[in-house]
């Protein structure tokens, strides 16, 4: 089985729908002045094996995941499976407890877009989520009396801090390519039973070229907090044992 790292990590990609969005729609008070959302689980997720991330993430969740570089703009992920179509961290409907779950997850069915024409970002919904009621009083309203109701007005101020850490997380990940510290990497496991996988498309940071940066630049990372990501990253990389462990724990009923 081959798990290639898709390259749709940019949340504000234009050409294609972001991760687990199929069909984003920037919410209006009089448009969708019905709309209510209810209580929902992580079974919009169950089929994906990465997930982004952002940088003050890389820390809490490489103590769970092996930390990555995929995409166009080799930004950071977060390696949830060996295998298509499977996130090994989602078990009957929840995300399996004890385990980091990434902010890109969290506010999920709400998103940021772009307005076409500026720079600027609107709040959006996934209309495709099977959270949303159009009609009828199940879950909480969107809108109150014509303005964001509290769970609209929480959403909107988590994703502009979401926003915010991703512009942080794009330089953080263009410094990486300037510098030409990542490489391509490829890992292959084999079960107990004889199965096979091999996770490619991804790149890590090679630690000699890291050894070998210059000191003007290890002085401006330092005072960045970079140094410490990319090492923290490194250290993630230990998880793809306990990745493939829960592999093949996962793999055992079905053999």
């Amino acid at each position: 089985m081959t798990s290639g790292l898709a390259n749709n990590t940019d949340a504000s990609a234009a050409s294609t729908l972001p991760l687990f969005y199929r069909e984003p729609v920037v919410l209006h008070s009089e448009a969708h002045a019905g709309w209510r959302l209810k209580d929902g689980d992580a079974t919009f997720a169950a089929a994906t094996p990465y997930v982004p991330i952002v940088l003050s993430e890389i820390g809490e969740a490489g103590r769970h995941y092996p930390v990555v570089f995929a995409g166009d703009k080799l930004l950071p992920v977060a390696v949830l499976g060996l295998s298509d179509g499977e996130n090994l961290f989602v078990e009957e409907s929840a995300w399996a407890g004890g385990h980091y779950v990434p902010a890109y997850v969290r506010r999920y069915p709400f998103g940021f877009v772009t307005i076409p024409g500026s720079e600027r970002f609107a709040l959006a919904l996934d209309a495709g989520s099977e959270r949303l009621v159009r009609d009828g009083e199940q879950g909480v309203a969107l809108f109150e009396q014509g303005a964001p109701s509290a769970i609209t007005r929480e959403a909107l101020q988590y994703c502009e801090a979401y926003q915010a850490e991703f512009e942080s997380t794009n330089a953080f990940s263009a410094a990486l390519r300037e510098h030409e510290l990542l490489v391509e990497k490829r890992a292959n496991a084999t079960l107990a039973d004889g199965r096979q996988y091999a996770l490619d498309g991804f790149q890590v940071v090679d630690p000699g070229r890291f050894r070998d940066l210059d000191q003007a630049v290890v002085v401006d990372w330092h005072r960045k907090g970079w140094l410490s990501l990319v090492n923290l990253h490194l250290a993630s990389l230990g998880r793809l044992a306990a990745l493939v462990d829960r592999q093949a724990q996962r793999a055992a009923p079905a053999a």
